[in-house]
């Protein structure tokens, strides 16, 4: 399908099971937020709402707290008023949930405490037919996604919005929620800067990325950190205490390492925090910023502290770009879905925005390639991986 392809249609093509079906006209579509939150949001809700109404006068019924709301017949009618002067706010007016799968939602558990799941789709289908939903817009990374292709098999058109503050969607070359967190990353780590030279420390920060290390890395080089540790590029503790011993002995008097929450050593693992079996992605990451610093410290001799940003990277309202992004992102799902897209999401390709098939992004994640252009110019001015 060529990008962003419009019709002049009053119909959708619904393709099941190899076969197409004429449907009546879209009236009503559901809007979704899935996954974890993060800034811009709240302006693809209201792209979506006022593109809807006031260019297709198409009904928009949110659906609250990501697919828990789908499952549980919990929605809500969005009007113009209700996403009037939400564009600046964090998060997300609909509520989200990045905890329920309904391909196995947990129903409670057995007497000896073992968890109990079930297949919720078919409550997810009879949420839709009660709402008279005609399609749905789903915002969200991979995983809500992986879910999104679910329901397409069941019948469902559903159109995609990537959302993730990791940057880390196969098919796009940015994310709205991305530059935002990056920003507030960067920002904190300038912070951490005065402190280390003030005291003659080395400080370790402890960013999100678990298995992509596109925040740490973007705010390592925005902030002039020394050293960047990421999941793609494990990294050798001799090596990297040898560097911030160097650094202290040259003058520099201090040293600053962006750390991303999934990087680990040479034939190590990643530094776990708890499991939780409930959770669809029952593993939590947490840790390895104040190994780094434990080890860094005991190795060196050098006081060296730790600071995890966790949430805060989440948080706040969005940055200009990110706003027009969303916005952008937000009207084109809606002309996307009226130009006849069935199962496609929309992602942005060398500065242009463009669609692609939803089940090349499901339970996929983009990695840093270890020749991507950041990297060699992180490592042109003698920024240190570790290795």
């Amino acid at each position: 399908m060529p990008a962003l392809l419009i019709r002049n249609t009053r119909y959708e093509i619904y393709f099941c099971n190899g076969f197409s079906s004429m449907t009546k006209k879209i009236r009503r579509i559901g809007l979704l937020t899935g996954g974890g939150d993060c800034p811009g949001l709240n302006a693809v809700i209201r792209a979506v709402t006022k593109t809807a109404r006031s260019r297709f006068d198409i009904d928009v019924v949110g659906v609250l707290d990501g697919y828990r709301g789908l499952i549980e017949g919990n929605v809500k009618e969005l009007t113009w008023s209700t996403v009037s002067g939400i564009l600046n706010r964090g998060g997300t007016i609909l509520g989200s949930n990045n905890r329920v799968n309904p391909k196995q939602y947990h129903v409670g558990h057995d007497d000896d405490g073992t968890p109990q799941f079930e297949d919720a789709t078919q409550r997810c289908l009879q949420t839709i037919e009660e709402h008279k939903l005609d399609a749905m817009i789903i915002v969200g990374g991979d995983g809500t996604m992986s879910v999104a292709e679910s329901l397409l098999r069941s019948g469902v058109n559903c159109i995609g919005v990537p959302k993730t503050i990791d940057n880390d969607i196969v098919g796009t070359d940015l994310t709205f929620g991305f530059t935002t967190a990056m920003t507030t990353a960067t920002l904190s780590l300038d912070r951490l800067h005065t402190t280390a030279a003030s005291h003659h420390r080395v400080m370790v920060c402890e960013l999100m990325g678990r298995n992509a290390g596109w925040l740490a890395l973007s705010a390592g080089i925005a902030s002039g950190s020394d050293v960047i540790l990421i999941p793609e590029i494990p990294f050798d503790m001799e090596k990297l205490c040898e560097y911030v011993d160097g650094r202290q002995h040259r003058g520099r008097g201090f040293s600053i390492i962006a750390c991303a929450e999934g990087a680990t050593e040479v034939d190590g693992d990643k530094h776990v925090r708890l499991h939780d079996p409930l959770s669809p992605d029952p593993i939590r990451l947490g840790g390895v910023g104040a190994h780094v610093a434990d080890e860094v410290e005991k190795r060196t001799g050098i006081e060296t502290r730790t600071t995890v940003l966790g949430h805060v990277q989440r948080g706040g309202p969005p940055v200009a770009a990110d706003r027009v992004l969303a916005t952008q992102l937000g009207w084109a799902s809606m002309e996307l879905l009226m130009g006849g897209g069935h199962g496609r999401i929309i992602v942005v390709q060398d500065g242009q925005l463009n669609d692609i098939d939803i089940r090349t992004v499901a339970n996929k994640q983009r990695l840093v390639p270890l020749d991507d252009p950041l990297v060699k110019a992180a490592r042109s001015v003698k920024t240190s991986f570790g290795d």
